[in-house]
């Protein structure tokens, strides 16, 4: 089955047409500089030696993606492949040179970023906000141009509202995105750093967060545990005729009834208290 494509992807940007002149080029790493736009902030070292180690024995076999930037490049695509390099003291990189415009450059990395699956939520939120802000782009336009639907482009804007403690712990990976999302339904800041450490020092579930949070789950849940006890009640009731132990098992549209029994003549008693004739 063909792999579905996020996006325009980096296709967009390596160009395939052979009308394109555009090649591979090998420059001084010292001459190329981060990008501006570059949405990621956390780089695991881990992964990069991991890489390093690869590069060593095979060499780059993907050439970055840079842009002329006066005397100097700026890089728009391969900050693992530039790291592991500079982490092995190499003094040359391949590298593709092309023009390009900054809210491609900040979409680009972007897209290369999210198909690694390597930002986290908060810096692909920052992200979505730059290319709003800075370059006018509506949450519709930001959606199909990344590969997402709407509604998962707007979840992720929402939680930038959210204080600057909290969405620092879910930079940390402290709470989940879950978590997150269930403390918008607090309106007040106060609250929401209050129920965030709260998650933390307990341990909640999105599940538990969302149930303290939320008053409609509450009220839910209250009306649960009165029908429970409505149940109960009526167990006994029946235990009480019977003279045995019984269980009304209830669900959404039926239940079942079990009677327990505890020999032959048992249940003949039982039988008969209900009105049964045994053969």
């Amino acid at each position: 089955m063909e792999r579905k494509v996020l996006g325009r992807g980096l296709e967009a940007l390596i160009p395939t047409d052979a009308n394109v002149k555009e090649r591979v080029q090998t420059l001084k790493v010292s001459q190329i500089i981060p990008s501006r736009f570059q949405p990621r902030l956390n780089f695991s070292e881990a992964k990069i030696e991991e890489l390093a180690r690869s590069i060593q024995e095979k060499g780059v076999i993907q050439p970055i993606l840079v842009r002329a930037s006066g005397d100097q490049f700026e890089l728009i695509a391969g900050e693992r492949r530039l790291r592991a390099v500079k982490h092995l003291g190499l003094e040359e990189i391949p590298a593709i040179v092309r023009r390009i415009a900054d809210a491609d450059v900040l979409e680009t990395a972007l897209i290369e970023n999210i198909q690694r699956e390597e930002l986290n939520p908060i810096e692909e939120a920052r992200a979505y906000r730059r290319l709003s802000d800075e370059f006018g782009q509506t949450q519709d336009t930001i959606a199909k141009r990344v590969g997402k639907d709407k509604s998962s482009v707007s979840n992720l804007l929402r939680i930038l509202n959210l204080p600057n403690e909290v969405q620092e712990h879910l930079s940390n990976n402290l709470i989940t995105f879950g978590h997150a999302r269930a403390l918008l339904s607090l309106l007040e800041p106060k609250r929401q750093r209050a129920f965030c450490e709260a998650i933390i020092k307990r341990g909640l579930s999105v599940r538990q967060t969302e149930f303290l949070v939320s008053p409609k789950l509450r009220t839910r849940s209250k009306k649960k545990a009165e029908k429970d006890g409505d149940i109960k009640a009526l167990e006994l009731k029946l235990e009480h005729a019977l003279g045995t132990r019984v269980r009304v098992l209830h669900g959404k549209k039926r239940g079942k009834i079990e009677i327990e029994y505890y020999s032959l003549d048992d249940l003949d008693r039982v039988l008969k208290l209900l009105g049964i004739k045994s053969d």
